[in-house]
Order: C-alpha cells, then structure tokens, then sequence
C-alpha cells in the first residue's frame, strides 16, 4: 500500500483529469485516488493527485489560488473560447495592425482585480443538471451566470507576435482565485478590443505553494515504477505544511481532537484552514475557527500517517 500523500503531475496535453487519475490509481496499486483542481485535456501543467487519506486534504486545496501561462490569439473567437472549437467570427484582414500595446494594456487593466466573470459556456458548470460543455456540444445554447473572481496578475510575458496578418498572439501569465476560466479572460480581452480571442495553449504553474517544478510526467513515474521504486508520493503532514499554517498539538490536544472537543485557538494561525501536527510531526486533522475555538473539520487516523 502506498504511503498516503500527494503526487504532483505534470500533465500532458490531451490528458483528462480522470485518465491522470485512473492512470495513478494503476502505478499506485490503489483506488483511493482523486484530483484538485480539473485541468481541461487541451492543457498542460499541475494537477495535485490526492492518494489514500490524503484525499481528505483534496477538499482544502481545491480553492487555492492558481498561477497560468497562456497564450492568447487576439482575431477570432470561438465556440470553446480555445483552439480546439469551431471559430465563430473573424476580425477583417488588417485589422489587427490597429492594435497597439496602449490598448491591450488598457484592455487588461480591465480585466484585473475583483471583477465579475461569465464563464465559458463548454465549462463543466452545471445547467439543469447537466455540464454545460456536453449542453453546448449537444447544441443547445448555455447562458451562464456571472460570478466574481479575482485576477491579482494579468501580463503580458513577451512581445506580440503577429500571424499572416490576421492575428496577435499574445503570451501572458495570470495569477487568479479559484475559479477563473483562462479561456474566458481570453474571450473576454479579444471582445474588449472588438477583434475576437481564444486560447490556443495553457499551462498552470502553481496550485498555492505547489509548484510544476515539483511535479513529473506520468511517462516519468512511469519510469520509476519500473525501474523498482516507489512513487515519489509527497507525505500527507509535508503536503499540508506546504500549503497551510500549523498548529503543534500537545499530547492532550491530540487526545481531544481525536475525540471530537475543540481546543482553544489563542495561538493558532488566523488562516481559513490550519494543519495540525502532534509534536512528532504527523498530520493529526485540519483545524477551522469556530469563535474562540478551533474545531476539526477532518481527522486523520495515525495508520494514515503511515
């Protein structure tokens, strides 16, 4: 049985966030496996694979913030928003020339901070109790709601390169809350400057403190597997001291979170979620605040520490 943990995956293009999964559930020998954060197949990067009770942790690390890079074709929209969907209009021959860096720093500009974001209509949203992107593709037409998010970064990483005349690609790293479609900033850019705009390549980089340069291919824990090894699995205690402040329990601490008290929070970090550790440094649960309390929102069993 592997070690309860995360693993990092670095994933490839044309990859589901399912075929990751059920591809580790196979290298790891488990089927307690799961995923935070669904990366859509067209895009690369991080994606954090829970296994055995660190699946518990999955349900804290699906809000953290992200961090992407993309790439940005300003002189057509489409139905996906991305490269992959069908174009649905195209800005007139030349008409990209006009514009300049002043006016797409003005457009991003627009686009930063707190602001309110229709998602893409092919997201996995619900409508009616079925994902919008299987709607759309089944062509119905799938109006979404706008919902805030916030884009505390929004730039742009080199120089604009023209293509054939007819487009701008622009490449841009975006730092956002939990929630934001890339593809949507993307739309939303090639709309402001009245020229159209999807993605044609997306990477994330980060997932709070994680990093892609933690992460693997598959092909390489593939490698490692058969070469005899055990899977680099991040222990679930090192995962969440990561990502989250800590609070070291005392032994009766240990004791009453186990049995359901609360402990006093007169020390604890103000954060939305805390990791708590006994002193030898196992993941006992994951604190919250209730007033001047703090109460366990999930314990971890001393096996899973295993």
């Amino acid at each position: 049985m592997p070690i309860p943990g995360l693993l990092l995956v670095d994933k490839e293009s044309d990859w589901t966030s399912h075929d990751v999964v059920a591809k580790v559930r196979g290298l790891a020998g488990t089927r307690k496996v799961g995923h935070a954060g669904t990366l859509d197949p067209m895009a690369t990067g991080l994606l954090l694979i829970g296994v055995e009770s660190a699946t518990k942790l999955l349900t804290f690390l699906v809000g953290e913030s992200k961090t992407y890079t993309a790439t940005i074709r300003l002189g057509a929209s489409t139905v996906t928003d991305d490269r992959e969907g069908e174009i649905l209009q195209q800005t007139e021959l030349g008409a990209i020339a006009a514009i300049t860096l002043a006016k797409i720093e003005a457009a991003l500009d627009a686009l930063r901070g707190e602001i309110m974001q229709v998602p893409s209509s092919v997201s996995a949203i619900k409508v009616d109790g079925q994902r919008a992107y299987a709607k759309v593709r089944g062509g119905d037409e799938v109006k979404l709601a706008a919902r805030p998010v916030t884009i505390s970064r929004f730039s742009i990483d080199a120089e604009p390169r023209f293509i054939d005349d007819h487009y701008l690609d622009l490449d841009v790293t975006v730092e956002c809350s939990s929630g934001t479609y890339i593809r949507a900033l993307a739309r939303d850019l090639g709309a402001a400057l009245g020229v159209g705009g999807h993605l044609t390549a997306l990477r994330r980089t980060h997932i709070g403190r994680y990093s892609v340069d933690q992460a693997k291919t598959l092909v390489e824990y593939q490698n490692i597997k058969q070469a005899g090894q055990d899977l680099p699995i991040l222990p679930s205690a090192q995962a969440a001291q990561q990502q989250f402040e800590t609070r070291i329990l005392n032994p009766q601490e240990v004791i009453d979170i186990r049995h359901g008290k609360r402990i006093p929070a007169e020390s604890a970090p103000k954060s939305v979620a805390i990791a708590a550790l006994d002193e030898s440094g196992a993941l006992v649960a994951m604190l919250e605040r209730s007033g001047g309390q703090l109460k366990s929102s999930v314990v971890f069993s001393e096996a899973s520490n295993a």
